[in-house]
């Protein structure tokens, strides 16, 4: 759980980072939030899943991990605006969806669960031995 956390807030801190190059500033600005690293941490979740659906078409399984990807982000946003009374994210665009997941960021999800399975594939033969 915390390798995948420890990843997600890497990922994130450079994808807000670039995004803030091309924002114009060029401080490389980027950021996460404590709360990220239990919900990226979530990931080991889909490892058993990964195993499961190994073998079918990678479309497919990319569509999967977006739908469930944007599935927790929805369900994690929920609960810390319940319980904190704030998401931390809070997405204010036409395609977000009660500021919790963005449609716009469905590529980003369908890519990202497909490298999470080569993460997972590296981890169970080298370190998971």
């Amino acid at each position: 759980m915390i390798i995948y956390g420890a990843l997600g807030w890497i990922t994130e801190i450079i994808w807000t980072g670039t995004g803030s190059l091309i924002s114009g500033d060029p401080r490389l600005s980027g950021w996460t939030y404590l709360w990220m690293l239990p919900i990226y941490g979530l990931a080991v979740f889909l490892e058993p899943i990964h195993d499961y659906i190994r073998d079918i078409h990678w479309s497919i399984r990319g569509t999967l991990y977006m739908v469930l990807i944007f599935t927790v982000e929805y369900a994690a946003g929920g609960l810390l605006r319940e319980f904190i009374g704030v998401c931390p994210w809070n997405y204010n665009t036409p395609l977000a969806i009660n500021g919790l997941v963005r449609l716009d960021y469905a590529p980003a999800w369908f890519a990202a669960g497909l490298i999470f399975e080569r993460i997972h594939n590296f981890l169970d033969q080298r370190v998971f031995v």
